[in-house]
């Protein structure tokens, strides 16, 4: 069979954005079983709430909700169970070295389809203040004001 090219974005995690400075990305595969593919093929993940923890030299994330696929029956798992990242051994150590440093965390910004395998966006990130997190916004009302004012002269 003919793999599917491209990219389908599946969940974005977009207060991960508005809460974190997001200094590098990483791709992770997700260990996962047959019904959850089938469910995430259907776009049913939300990572709101979701975290993600490094234990024993291996990345867990923890409450990503993938719904129940609906055909699954007994084979449907549970969730919010807990779901192992897959990454190389050396990302693996670059992110515990970061995640030590005072500041640093790990959070997962978007789950997607690339070449029918499901992968999951991670950043290294660290926290804004509330002042940057009003300066986002006041960024963001200007970006808006400015487009309208040109879609107004046009």
């Amino acid at each position: 069979m003919a793999k599917k090219e491209g990219i389908k974005l599946i969940a974005n995690n977009k207060k991960a954005f508005f809460d974190y400075f997001i200094d590098d990305t990483y791709e992770a595969g997700i260990a996962l079983v047959g019904t959850e593919v089938k469910s995430l093929r259907m776009g049913k993940c939300s990572l709101k709430e979701s975290f993600i923890r490094i234990e024993h030299g291996e990345v867990f994330v923890y409450n990503m909700h993938i719904s129940p696929y609906e055909k699954g029956n007994i084979f449907n798992k549970d969730p919010l169970r807990v779901r192992k990242l897959l990454l190389h051994r050396y990302e693996i150590n670059k992110l515990m070295g970061k995640v030590a440093e005072k500041g640093y965390t790990v959070v997962p910004l978007k789950v997607y389809l690339k070449d029918s395998l499901v992968k999951m966006e991670i950043g290294l990130a660290r926290g804004k203040k509330l002042y940057d997190k009003r300066e986002t916004i006041a960024k963001k009302d200007q970006k808006r004001e400015a487009e309208r004012e040109f879609r107004v002269k046009i």
